[in-house]
Order: structure tokens, then sequence, then C-alpha cells
């Protein structure tokens, strides 16, 4: 490929994606150096001219997740200031992604981070299967949000024996779309498991200020004229599998594989349930705390997560994750961006329902 024009820099957060990814477009990686100095603060030195061209910027989240978003900024308004045409951030993994909804007095915290990157100089996006499709909005720039189905699909075809015997399940009722949109490619039955809490939707009943009018307010209106609805409190209902998983291979599917308790808890009750093998398939994998060691004890057979977050030393602990590694379509849609191609072949094959 002509990397006339273009830069590619990279960040620490995954060096070995940065190199998968020029090796596939055949180029070289940019020559930057990204530090910490003694009190921790992020320094980042561009080695070579970016004036006038296209610089593509490889992060991802990671364990270290503000200093990969500090080095990302830094790294971006370097190149802003020294008047790059246009900056494009390859972010496999958007940190904070989890964190775009309102929870009682909490912030949205995923508009923030698109706010500070498009005002660091990030002109374009280039992401994987987001948390929710909508965080998309919340940049003023466009964002190429690609999905790691296919390859992941491919990996279920070529190697899960007999997977023709297979059923898709979702972990929750949240996850079923994601879960329809598997079975229908691979033309199998799904399963959708019923009763487990979804984490952070409970509301905590506090005295902090909620209840209304507040004490000692005896001359204000303290009433309309009408009562007020009780909420009524949410109960966990009983554990339960909708659909069919006897005598057959369980594939879990979601976006991402953080605290696996959820997917160690699905295992136990499919297991329960008579299946008899048991898979977890994820974009982005985690892994978080003691993940590998909850895996290994679990009734998990294999855990099949992308390399859009390092997980090296995960895989050292816990022999059951495996990688697919989806380089070359980062690579494909940073050549396509570059020579101005169409993109919508990336999404062909994507329905509404990923």
């Amino acid at each position: 490929m002509d990397q006339r024009g273009m830069v590619i820099l990279s960040g620490n957060s995954h060096p070995d994606l940065a190199k998968d990814i020029v090796r596939h477009l055949d180029v070289r990686l940019g020559s930057s150096s990204v530090y910490h100095k003694t009190n921790r603060e992020t320094m980042v030195e561009i080695h070579e001219s970016v004036r006038g061209k296209d610089v593509y910027i490889i992060q991802t989240g990671t364990k270290d997740v503000n200093d990969m978003i500090m080095e990302t900024l830094i790294t971006s308004y370097a190149c802003k200031t020294s008047t790059a045409r246009r900056i494009i951030g390859v972010i496999p993994y958007l940190p904070y992604s989890t964190q775009c909804k309102m929870f009682s007095r909490g912030a949205i915290t995923c508009k923030l981070l698109a706010k500070m990157l498009t005002q660091a100089g990030i002109s374009h996006v280039i992401t994987l299967d987001l948390h929710q499709k909508e965080i998309q909005g919340f940049f003023d720039c466009p964002v190429d949000n690609l999905r790691a189905s296919p390859f992941l699909v491919r990996y279920i075809q070529e190697s899960i024996p007999d997977y023709r015997n297979a059923v898709i399940v979702a972990k929750n009722p949240l996850a079923a779309r994601r879960a329809t949109s598997y079975a229908e490619r691979l033309r199998l039955a799904i399963a959708v498991i019923h009763g487990e809490v979804k984490d952070g939707d409970d509301e905590i009943d506090e005295l902090d200020g909620r209840a209304s009018p507040p004490p000692g307010m005896a001359n204000r209106v303290t009433t309309v004229g009408a009562t007020l609805p009780p909420l009524t409190a949410k109960e966990k209902p009983p554990i339960n599998v909708v659909g069919d998983v006897g005598g057959k291979i369980a594939i879990m599917v979601d976006d991402m594989i953080d605290d696996v308790q959820a997917f160690v808890d699905a295992a136990f009750v499919l297991k329960e349930r008579g299946a008899y093998k048991i898979y977890a398939l994820a974009t982005h994998g985690i892994l978080s705390k003691e993940a590998p060691r909850l895996i290994e004890e679990s009734h998990i057979d294999e855990v099949v997560v992308t390399n859009t977050v390092p997980h090296d030393l995960q895989k050292l602990q816990c022999h059951k994750i495996k990688t697919v590694d989806i380089s070359i379509l980062l690579a494909e849609a940073i050549r396509r961006i570059h020579n101005k191609e169409s993109m919508s072949h990336l999404f062909r094959h994507v329905t509404l329902e990923d």
C-alpha cells in the first residue's frame, strides 16, 4: 500500500495489534514515543512530520484505561497542533462504553469521553462492537462501528465440532437480539436465560434527599392534590432457561467478557439443563480480576474473544481462553478510508439486529 500522505501511530495500550495492522497494510509504523514521567504525567513525542497528512492513532481500552485515554488525547492534540490534515482514532474497544446511561446521580461518562476525543482533534473514529449502538451519537464526528461477528461465526463453523447440534444462548434477555443475529446466520435455535439481575439496574433506597418535601418546610406547598403511585420494588425472578438446551452444545454470545461471574452462573444453569458442552464468545476480552481462575473452575469449556484487548497474561493463567485475530478488519478499514473508498462492504452482511 502507498503510504504517502499517511502516518500510523501507536500508543502503549496494544503494540502487538498495531504491528499486525501495519503488516497487513504493508506499511511501517510511525516513529513516536509515549512514556510517563516520575510523577505519572504522560509525555508524547512524535519523531516525524505529520503536517498535511492523515494520522491514524491505534489505541484500545486496557486495564490501565485512564493512562490509555490520556495517551490518546495528548497524541491527538500533538498532531492537531502540528497541522495534521485529519486525525483518525482507531479504538477497537472504546473505554467507558458501559457508562452510556444515567443511573441515579451518576454521569454519562462515555459522552464526556467522546467530547474530549473530538476536542483533542480526532475527526473520525474506527471501533468495534460498541456496547450500545447509540454511543455513535455521542461523537461530533463520523464513527465506523465495525463488527467482529463474521470472525466469530467463522470460528464456530471451523473450530466447534458438530456445531449444527448447538444452540445460541443469551445469558440475559438484553442479549437476545445479538443471540438472534448469530442464530440466523448459523441457522440454529436460540435460548434465553431469564432471571439474572441486571448490573446497575436496581435502585438503592436511601434517605439521601429523594423524599419530598424536605423536612422543616411547613410554609411551602407540599402537594398538588393527587397521590403519586408508589414505585413497586423489583424482585429477582427464579432462574429459567427459555428454550431447549438438553443434549446440545450451548454457545453464549455477548459484546464483552469482563466480570465473568454472570457467564459462570449461566454455564452452571445450562449444565443443569443438560447442555453437554458450553462455549462463551465475545468481541472484547477484558477478563478483569479473578476472571481466569473463575473460568478455569467453571463449567465453561472454552472462552473465545478477539484481540481488540491484550490478554496474553490471562491466557497463561487459563488454557480455556482462545483468541481470534481481527487485525485484518481494522487494516481494511484504514485502507478504505485512506483511499476514499466506500465502507459499505464491511457492513454488507450486518443486520439491524447486531
